[in-house]
C-alpha cells in the first residue's frame, strides 16, 4: 500500500512560489496545477486551498482528495505538484476527480 511520506510535501513558501514562477501551469474544471521538475529526490505535493474555497471543513476535505489522489498516482522522476482546488472538486465524484488529476498530470508528461 502507497502512503504520503513526510519527505513529499512541499511545506515552504519558497518552494511554493519557486514552483509558481518557474513551473508549468494546467488549468481544469476541477483544479489547476503546478509541476516544476526537480534534480533529485522523491516528487512531492503542495495542496493551496485558499479560504475563497469555503468554510475549514470544505478546504480539508478537498486536500485530503489531492492528496489521496497524489498517492494512487506518485509521478515518476523529482517532480514538484502543487494543486490549487476549485469549488467545484466538492462535489464532483471521485471518478471525475481522479480522471482530471491524471490527465492534468498526463500533460504535463507530454510536454
Amino acid at each position: 500500500m502507497a502512503r504520503f511520506l513526510p519527505a513529499e510535501h512541499v511545506r515552504k513558501r519558497a518552494d511554493f512560489e519557486l514552483i509558481y514562477k518557474t513551473g508549468f501551469k494546467r488549468s481544469g474544471r476541477l483544479m489547476t496545477m503546478f509541476t516544476r521538475e526537480r534534480e533529485a529526490g522523491p516528487s512531492r505535493l503542495g495542496i493551496a486551498a485558499t479560504r475563497k474555497m469555503g468554510a475549514a471543513v470544505e478546504r480539508n476535505r478537498a486536500k485530503r482528495l489531492a492528496r489521496e489522489l497524489f498517492r494512487h498516482h506518485k509521478p515518476e522522476g523529482a517532480v514538484d505538484v502543487v494543486v490549487v482546488p476549485r469549488r467545484e472538486m466538492l462535489d464532483a465524484p471521485y471518478a471525475r476527480v481522479e480522471a482530471e488529476f491524471l490527465s492534468l498530470l498526463a500533460r504535463v508528461k507530454s510536454r
